[in-house]
């Protein structure tokens, strides 16, 4: 298991999302893009935007630097309550404040989402080495526990959709966030840690 930073613990949901200006009852997506191939998502994430306006649906937008302006514009168009950041030193507060994530499924990006119990649609960045994304989060959707989406094959149209399905469907995403929680690397930082210590005293 990959270990979780030490500052990350759960936050109070309704405060963090007091903080970040968002409503306190409406279902709260989380968008994040990860350090590599934010730009694919934004975009697909943006297109979809006209197809889920009205629905109960506020949204937490982590679009990295290069897009935040466009993010940032595309949410009012469409009536549709957001915090955009390109970045958020307390990701605690996202996690927390979050009822599912819309993100890449690079390892360090998947052991948060389980730290925190959030069920996820996936989108691996279809660059990466080996192509190890698509593994990660094959591992997540085998349990339960997430959608996989492939980037190729993406329109704003099956975006949209698997977004209502997780508005609309509470009950199922209680269970995802159950299965996702199963996969949290609850020891990982100690293991690494005796791992560690093993290797220097040998």
């Amino acid at each position: 298991g990959t270990p979780i930073r030490t500052e990350l613990k759960r936050v109070d949901r309704q405060s963090a999302r007091q903080k970040l200006g968002l409503g306190a009852n409406l279902t709260t997506m989380l968008v994040m893009g990860g350090s590599q191939g934010a730009s694919g998502i934004n975009r697909a994430v943006i297109k979809s935007l006209p197809l889920l306006k009205g629905a109960p649906l506020q949204v937490i937008h982590l679009s990295g630097t290069r897009d935040e302006r466009l993010v940032t514009e595309s949410y009012p168009r469409e009536q549709i309550r957001a915090y955009v950041a390109a970045f958020h030193h307390h990701m605690e507060e996202v996690y927390s404040a979050a009822d599912f994530a819309l993100a890449r499924s690079g390892a360090a990006s998947l052991a948060e989402l389980a730290f925190f119990g959030l069920p996820s649609i996936l989108i691996p960045f279809p660059y990466a080495a080996d192509d190890h994304q698509t593994r990660n989060a094959e591992i997540f959707a085998h349990v339960g526990a997430a959608f996989v989406l492939k980037e190729s094959e993406l329109t704003p149209e099956l975006l949209s959709q698997k977004i209502r399905a997780m508005v609309d469907h509470p009950e199922q995403v209680r269970q995802m966030s159950e299965e996702s929680a199963s996969l949290a690397p609850r020891d990982a930082a100690d293991r690494v840690a005796n791992t560690m210590e093993k290797f220097t005293r040998s």
